[in-house]
């Protein structure tokens, strides 16, 4: 027995280990580096609004040839500039060069304060970190040239690009070619670039078209998360089917050059929520590369799609359309788009992950629920009653295996008394005890077992959609997708005191950061408390150590899970209640001894 109790210490003492170095790599880690990322995006936030003067900044790296503008206004040029604006986005398109540089979604804001500004997606040239859209031609020996990034267009049509007023520009070479740009724009995230070019001269011109998103550097609040793509992204015909490429930021610095052949497709650069892509016809043979240039200086990552050439004759014109999708990634747009473009593997710009088969269902369930409740909590208690309707066979099997155990303690402790000196023996008569009593031991782990999936599916769907992004529930929790903003240390706010302001622990026992606290919130303790009566409804096990690992669980997960956003607790919480209430009626029916009716016991005693 001795040795036996050395052997579980020692299982015990690496599973700890195992345990704690997986919460580090998985969610200590890569929360510290999302806590960095806030506080850069807060001062990039402090630049926009112009808290920041100067007449630039040095970029990263003290590199003094890299200097960027802090001031929008400034970095946005003395070049005349077309206003975008739908119900959806706004910002402007610039003359020079023709680029889509200057884009806000109107609809999402940085933070849940009404006050808080919009989300920023592009961003002209010259600021750090900019990021925009161009499209254009290219060829050889073309007499006068191609308009360029620092080419100038005339604005000939329209004033304010909108759903119902495209814009067209002009560009005469000089020699004989007229380039002209029709830019349009949906009631949502889709702009649509119809550039002709008319030979006016006497020669063939041959020229071929491309497309090109370009991000200058990473932003530190991007590329680090682990649960999530972020980077270049592109869906690419493969055989008789398509297959989607990602390229995290991290594998894209090792790989510059990327080139891929398609037929139709699509391809850009995705962040969590947002996206740039460039949609060509989708008949039309593409070569699309993923490139970074300029390491040193820049990092410049670009994605970027080249059709098919032309060659114009004199007198001709040739025309290409392309397409642009700059927006949030909501699953009903994408799908639309998807549907209306004949566009390949579209809603899987969203990163449903490895379990794409059980994330996508279950966020179609809980948007379903949302429809009809209106509250994204409220369709989460929903879609943890349906799942436990769909297993209540088989937690019912698993329950009433339990209770049955539960009984047999006495005879468990009677064989344990008998051959104390010999756990073979031991395990032996157990095993024979449970064949005639017609127990399996290991029922009560299939329901554990059946909902991992589906609650690492369920933190998929909270932390990729952006439907659930600053979507609130009731009371103090006004964002399902970050954690419960409660804390112990200031008994959940009744103490005008924000814990984090303690010196030297302040950020263990804050709460405001996304790694490892000792402030639990008031989600925490109730998934604790529901954990811990769980688990003491349950057989305890034989082994004194492993009884005291199955006593510590609840408490080390009740600081484990606190890190995590308040909807995955509302879910594991309400999961947990139906759980017991599940297993007490099974208990109560098979008249097992369970701490619910003690405790009831010891009250009326008292009362």
């Amino acid at each position: 027995m001795k040795t036996e109790n050395t052997r579980n210490t020692i299982i015990f003492v690496v599973c700890m280990a195992v345990l704690l170095i997986a919460y580090q790599f998985f969610v200590m880690g890569p929360q510290a580096e999302k806590r960095k990322a806030e506080l850069a995006a807060q001062k990039a936030l402090a630049e926009q609004s112009g808290q920041l003067q100067g007449p630039g900044a040095i970029a990263p790296g003290g590199s003094p040839a890299a200097v960027f503008v802090t001031d929008r206004t400034r970095a946005l040029g003395s070049a005349a500039r077309v206003p975008i604006q739908n119900p959806k986005v706004k910002g402007s398109l610039s003359l020079q060069g023709g680029r889509i540089d200057d884009l806000y979604l109107t609809t999402y804001r940085e933070t849940i304060k009404p006050n808080s500004p919009f989300v920023e997606l592009f961003r002209p040239q010259g600021m750090e970190h900019a990021y925009f859209a161009q499209f254009g031609w290219i060829g050889q020996n073309v007499p006068g040239g191609v308009p360029g990034p620092n080419t100038v267009w005339s604005l000939t049509s329209g004033s304010t690009l909108t759903p119902a007023t495209p814009v067209t520009l002009t560009w005469d070479n000089g020699q004989g070619l007229r380039f002209t740009r029709v830019v349009s724009i949906d009631d949502q995230y889709l702009f649509t670039v119809k550039d002709t070019v008319a030979n006016l001269g006497t020669q063939a011109i041959t020229l071929a078209p491309y497309g090109r998103v370009e991000r200058q550097g990473v932003p530190t609040v991007l590329g680090k998360n682990q649960i999530l793509h972020e980077g270049g992204i592109g869906t690419f015909s493969k055989g008789d089917g398509f297959s989607t490429t990602q390229l995290k930021y991290k594998d894209w610095a090792k790989k510059p050059l990327e080139k891929f052949e398609s037929t139709g497709g699509w391809l850009g650069i995705t962040d969590k929520y947002w996206m740039a892509a460039l949609i060509p016809t989708q008949s039309e043979k593409v070569q699309a590369e993923f490139r970074v240039d300029d390491a040193a200086r820049y990092d410049i990552h670009s994605a970027q799609l080249m059709g098919q050439t032309h060659t114009i004759q004199p007198g001709a014109t040739a025309t290409e359309t392309q397409r642009l999708f700059a927006g949030a990634k909501r699953n009903e747009i994408l799908a639309g788009y998807e549907k209306s473009l004949n566009l390949p593997r579209f809603i899987y710009a969203i990163d449903w992950g490895m379990l794409f088969f059980l994330t996508r269902p279950i966020f179609l369930l809980v948007e379903f629920f949302y429809g009809l409740v209106g509250n994204f909590g409220v369709a989460i208690l929903l879609l943890t009653l349906t799942i436990k309707l769909v297993m209540f066979p088989l937690a019912n099997k698993s329950y009433e295996s339990l209770s049955k155990m539960r009984k047999l303690q006495p005879k468990m402790e009677e064989i344990k008394k008998a051959h104390k000196d010999d756990p073979a023996k031991q395990q032996q008569e157990t095993m024979a005890l449970y064949q005639r009593e017609k127990i399996n031991p290991l029922a009560g782990c299939l329901p554990i077992l059946v909902q991992i999936p589906v609650f690492y599916a369920l933190y998929k769907v909270l932390y990729v959609t952006i439907e659930m992004r600053h979507a609130p529930f009731f009371g103090w929790i006004r964002d399902l997708s970050d954690r419960d903003p409660t804390n112990i240390w200031n008994l959940f706010g009744l103490i005008p005191w924000d814990p984090a302001s303690a010196p030297l622990i302040g950020g263990l026992i804050g709460g405001h950061g996304t790694g490892f606290t000792l402030g639990l919130s008031v989600l925490a303790i109730v998934y604790g408390f529901t954990m811990w009566l769980q688990t003491a409804m349950n057989p305890p096990a034989p082994d004194p150590v492993q009884r005291q690992i199955f006593q510590l669980m609840p408490i080390l997960f009740t600081f484990i899970m606190a890190a995590f956003p308040a909807g995955l607790l509302v879910y594991w919480a309400w999961n947990n209640i139906l759980s017991i209430a599940q297993q007490y009626v099974i208990m109560h029916r098979f008249k097992a001894e369970n701490p619910i009716d003690d405790f009831l016991a010891r009250f009326g005693k008292k009362a």
